[in-house]
Parts: C-alpha cells; structure tokens; sequence
C-alpha cells in the first residue's frame, strides 16, 4: 500500500524535525506533502518540498497519517493525527500548560525518552483516547553519530528562547558581557536566536558582530552544534539537543536548572562559568551522560523510522478500546477561525486501516 502522508506545521523552526521524517517516507516510496496553517511560514518552503497551498488541498490529499510539528491540529483532517513535538520539555511553563498538556487532537504521541514516556503513559491512563510510543525524536537523526567540526579555538554557541522573561537575548547587560568577550579574541562566539524573537533583540546581536562573533539566521543548528564546545544559552529546548552531544551547557537563570547544567544567575559569572564549560569536570560529564539516557537515549539517527513504523502499526491497529476525542468545541472553533474554514466534520475516533 502506498500511504500518504502530511507533515503539518506551524513555523519554520519545524523544518529540520520534518525533513528526517521526509526523507524516511520517500526513502519507503510512499507519498508525503507538507502543510503550514501560518502565513509567515508558506513563504519559507524550498521549491524541493511537495506543499499544500490551503486547507482544502490538505483535505482533498486525504492522508493516512497527519505528523503533527506543532500543538494543534485541524480535527476534520481525515488521517491518523500524530503528535511529533516540536522541541524537548523544557519545564518553561507550569506542567499544565506545558509538553504535557492534552489539547484533544492527538490519536499517537510519539514521545523522545523515558522521562516524557512515563508521564503521558500515565496521561494516557487518564484520558483513555490516545495511544503513546516512545521513538526518539526525528531532528535529531542527522545529529548521529555524534562527530565535531575542525576549530583553531575555543567556540561558544550562544542561543535563546523567545519566551520575553526567561530569554538572554532580552538582557542587555549580558549582551554586553557578551560583546566584551568577544573581543578579547580568545574564544569564538556564534549566535543563533529562536525564529519568533523580535527584530529589535535580534539586532543587538547583529550590532555586536565582529571577527570573533557571527550571528547566523537558520534553523539547521547540527552544523553549529559540531563547531562549538560549549553552550552559552537561558532556558530553551535547544540546550537539551547540545546536551547530547556530551557536550557541557552554561545557562544564565535557567527556569528548572538541573545537576547537567552549569547555572549561574549573575552576569560578572559568565566568564568563569564558561571557562569551567571549557574544561569540564568528569562529574559534570557524568551527570549529562545520565540526564541524556533519560530524555533521550537513542543515537542511532533511527527515530524517524521508528516513528513511521509506530505510526501505521498503530493505523492498523485494533482500537476499539480507545474513547472517542473530546467534543473540544472551543478549540475546533478557533482553528477553523485561524484556517477560514468552517465545517461541522470533524474525526474523534483515530482512523483503522
């Protein structure tokens, strides 16, 4: 059979976690289209992807499977809804709110490791609609093996959340710190700030630019994860994905700081923190490699292709144990709004082929 299958997202930051899964599909001989329910992004796809204009192509494509790179999802989209993720739990928000939250669009959750497995197979108990596989998390395939780029010194990654409270990018002492350091040429910098941050924040670092700091407007960040030996970054999913690597992080008033982490909360510390970063403690080294086996233990660059495997394993799947999805009237609404399309269709039941 020759499944067809959607690949939905919202912002650009979902390309380098659809494309693993693409290339996996193709690579099956199956057929995959992409769709982006934003505007913004429609006009950000390569001329290489296959790409569904609007809602009612996505519809009339009728896919078998829906992987989802976002929260929410059209619910009167025929197909299996996969829930893919758009980036690690991070704890930036209350649990409510947060990676765990239930939305009701989901009929698979495709989690990254043991410490999200557990909780949403308890969240599955719960809600009794949804089915749960741990697969690992398709961005990371090209990441593995892990291998490091030739350097003639030291090079620190900084990267940002957008969340206002908790991003670096919105401190203007540390940019400040940050620029000073760069121009004792010790060390180099490399940037890279979330897609949505501002145009304001973004040009601080712009401004600072010199031959020791470059800025980089991308959303492929394996290639700079390989050049640098230390991360410089606040509370963004970005430094779990580093992390992996074993690779040491320093994070500046981290949300949830953890033991594989080098937290600090003053600006006059970042210096000594990433010259700790630089030279690691073995007992650093060890608390990352425990922190990784928990959130995501595959390096094998597989994940894609368990994640389809997972996915039409379950479209096959007997589900008549499963509860219909809820009514979710609010929610249905606004994404009809968001979409301008409105219609009383709408799937509870995951499809079963």
């Amino acid at each position: 059979m020759k499944y067809r299958f959607l690949i939905y997202i919202s912002y650009s930051y979902a390309f380098p976690i659809g494309e693993p899964l693409e290339q996996e599909i193709l690579r099956r001989g199956y057929e995959v289209n992409w769709f982006a329910d934003e505007e913004e992004t429609k006009a950000k796809f390569s001329g290489e992807k296959q790409v569904l204009k609007n809602i009612k192509e996505a519809i009339d494509y009728q896919p078998h499977v829906v992987l989802s790179i976002t929260n929410s999802i059209a619910d009167f989209l025929p197909g299996l809804k996969v829930q893919v993720f758009h980036g690690f739990e991070t704890s930036k928000r209350n649990f409510k709110k947060g990676h765990f939250r239930i939305r009701g669009f989901f009929d698979l959750y495709c989690t990254h490791g043991p410490s999200t497995t557990e909780i949403f197979m308890e969240l599955k108990k719960e809600h009794k609609y949804f089915e749960v596989r741990e697969t690992g998390w398709p961005k990371l395939d090209p990441l593995f093996p892990v291998r490091d780029e030739p350097r003639e010194r030291p090079c620190i990654l900084i990267a940002s959340t957008f969340t206002k409270k908790l991003s670096l990018a919105h401190n203007d002492e540390l940019i400040e710190e940050i620029s000073r350091l760069s121009k004792l040429g010790k060390w180099e910098f490399k940037v890279v700030l979330h897609p949505k941050l501002e145009e304001g924040r973004v040009k601080k670092f712009t401004e600072i630019q010199n031959k020791n700091l470059t800025y980089y407007e991308t959303t492929n960040l394996i290639p700079l994860f390989r050049k640098a030996d230390v991360l410089l970054a606040d509370s963004t999913s970005v430094i779990t994905e580093f992390l992996l690597q074993e690779k040491p992080v320093v994070t500046f008033r981290n949300s949830k700081p953890g033991p594989q982490l080098i937290n600090i909360t003053k600006v006059e510390d970042v210096e000594a923190a990433l010259a700790e970063g630089l030279d690691p403690q073995i007992q650093l080294l060890e608390k990352i490699r425990n922190f990784n086996q928990e959130v995501h233990p595959y390096q094998d660059g597989l994940s894609s292709k368990r994640l389809i495997d997972a996915s039409l394993e379950f479209l096959h799947a007997n589900k008549n144990g499963l509860k219909p999805k809820p009514l979710n009237l609010i929610r249905k609404f606004q994404e009809r709004k968001k979409l301008k399309y409105f219609t009383l269709k709408s799937y509870r039941k995951a499809p079963t082929f």
